[in-house]
């Protein structure tokens, strides 16, 4: 009987086991599928987290003073990978570190060996087409549709076709743009400290800008005139600090830029004869010392230590100028006051301005090795739609960013994706939440930071920082004068490049710049221009013209 007993017994064992086994393998298998289920759903839609770290590797623009970085945060640890990380399971590896010229040439390099790292920013969209040409790119037109959330086409979408139609060859999409926002006419940033000091009253004209500077030279031989650089203007796209586009203007002069005449007719504006009694002006001011005499030899680098030195009181800007340089002159002395000021361009009170391309020429290239080439688009929809509209519960360490004025380069991805008339949105939703109009917690956490700043500044008495008084002298005072109804966009229609640009293009922008020069520092007298604009058509610019006008009407 004990025999039976223990033989059931062990069979009973065996059972147990067996089904216990069965259970595990069961469990198992499921745990597999589950595991490639949530990897797919994490691979097509935009926020949804991957079930295992995802690295990539990245080629890393970067900047001085680590961005203004808190001292422990690196670019491949700080804010913003940190809430990639809980958000999506994605981590930087950062291939290589470098900045301006140097991160560009790191970029060149990798293209020359075919070797590139699974993500990068690119500052040209030749670099782009190369790669696309050497087969080194990933087609991100399907992830596109899965990954870039409803928020971030929208954001595409108001530039209209033409933004996601630069970047798309044989009827795939090979990079990711850049977006150019709307960011309206430069304003000419003054000393008011020192117009204070010399009674000058605030300036509505080119002329009244004109007698200030000429105010702020008398009463110091240190200073310098109206700075700018040896560029002039502005290509659509590019940043036109310290650049004269808005002397040109006043005599309704847009050089670089592809204009439509009152006939219909397409022309380049740079060689237009409006341009060449502006070129006879600026010949003036810098023979009165008016414009900066050494301009010539002058770079953003240098411009910036003038005006921190407290040798310049005058250039042309964007709304954002507080934010980098004139932060930092505030920050080092309390006196120091700078103040913006719209200047109109024409004897109706109104300020024209140029139109600018929908992008800045800055693209995310992803490799064709990168084994999840989607993530580029999960990471831009996160940081630019989810953590800047939908949480409102654990971006607090990004806001921090934000208020201490922590530089863009921190962030994976050296871009930025927004709406084409996104101040336009900022400043109504800041102003309203600083004037108490709507609460301030119903506006996206970016814009949440600069009103709590501006609100601070409003109510410090005095006794404000740098960053506070930068946020509001950019997003409320600077904002306001380039939002309202005096200025009026003139629209730029070409931004790409026609066969025989990709030619002579090159020579005849150096043709172009070399003439301006001689012009304004007297080399040559302002005749020298007709001189000019028959070479230019003579060297490929009258093919050109037609070209481009060809290419306009047929997109008509």
């Amino acid at each position: 009987m004990k025999r039976i007993t223990g033989l059931i017994l062990f069979v009973s064992i065996i059972v147990v086991l067996s089904t216990s086994c069965e259970k595990k393998k069961v469990q198992s298998v499921n745990n597999v599928v589950s595991n490639e289920e949530q990897m797919k759903l994490a691979s097509t839609t935009s926020f949804e987290k991957y079930p295992e770290l995802i690295t990539y590797t990245l080629g890393k623009e970067i900047s001085t003073n680590n961005s203004n970085m808190p001292s422990e945060d690196t670019y491949e640890d700080n804010a913003y990978t940190r809430y990639l990380l809980e958000k999506l399971n994605v981590q930087n590896v950062n291939e290589f570190e470098a900045m301006g010229d140097l991160y560009n040439t790191e970029v060149s390099m990798s293209i020359a060996m075919s070797d590139i790292p699974d993500i990068m920013v690119v500052n040209n969209y030749s670099d782009v087409a190369l790669m696309y040409k050497m087969g080194l790119l990933a087609d991100l037109s399907e992830s596109y549709e899965n990954c870039a959330s409803d928020a971030i086409k929208e954001m595409y979408e108001s530039y209209g076709s033409e933004l996601l139609d630069s970047v798309t060859i044989d009827g795939k999409i090979i990079a990711i743009p850049e977006t150019n926002i709307a960011e309206g006419p430069n304003l000419v940033w003054l000393r008011k400290d020192w117009m204070d000091e010399l009674q000058l009253s605030e300036p509505k004209t080119l002329e009244d800008v004109e007698y200030i500077i000429s105010k702020f030279i008398e009463a110091d031989s240190n200073r310098v005139g109206l700075v700018t650089t040896a560029v002039l203007c502005g290509e659509s796209g590019y940043s036109s600090q310290y650049l004269t586009d808005i002397i040109f203007a006043n005599f309704g002069a847009y050089p670089k830029q592809w204009i439509q005449k009152e006939d219909g007719s397409v022309v380049y504006g740079s060689v237009q004869p409006e341009v060449k009694e502006a070129l006879r002006h600026l010949n003036m001011l810098y023979e009165k010392g008016i414009l900066d005499k050494d301009f010539l030899f002058r770079t953003t680098s240098n411009i910036i230590s003038l005006i921190e030195d407290g040798k310049c009181g005058s250039f042309f800007g964007p709304w954002w100028s507080p934010n980098n340089p004139l932060m930092y002159t505030v920050e080092e002395d309390e006196n120091v006051e700078w103040k913006a000021y719209l200047i109109s361009t024409n004897d109706e009170g109104v300020t024209v301005y140029p139109s600018t391309s929908p992008t800045s020429y800055k693209y995310v290239v992803v490799s064709k090795e990168c084994e999840h080439p989607e993530i580029a688009w999960k990471i831009i929809s996160t940081l630019f739609d989810y953590a800047r509209y939908q949480d409102k519960e654990n971006t607090a360490e990004l806001e921090e960013y934000d208020k201490n004025a922590v530089d863009p380069t921190a962030r994976p991805f050296v871009i930025n994706v927004d709406y084409k008339d996104a101040l336009k949105r900022s400043y109504s939703n800041i102003s309203m939440a600083v004037n108490g109009e709507k609460d301030i917690n119903d506006i996206n956490s970016l814009e949440k930071s600069y009103a709590e700043q501006c609100i601070e500044y409003l109510n410090s008495d005095g006794e404000f920082s740098a960053q506070q008084w930068a946020a509001y002298e950019s997003r409320i005072s600077a904002c306001s004068l380039i939002t309202g109804e005096n200025v009026k966009e003139i629209k730029s229609l070409f931004f790409t490049a026609t066969p025989t640009m990709e030619l002579y293009w090159w020579k005849l922008k150096e043709l172009e710049s070399n003439v301006y020069l001689r012009i304004i520092t007297g080399e040559v007298s302002v005749d020298y221009f007709d001189n000019f604009v028959s070479e230019w058509e003579n060297q490929g610019g009258e093919t050109i013209s037609k070209e481009v006008e060809e290419l306009i009407n047929q997109n008509k």
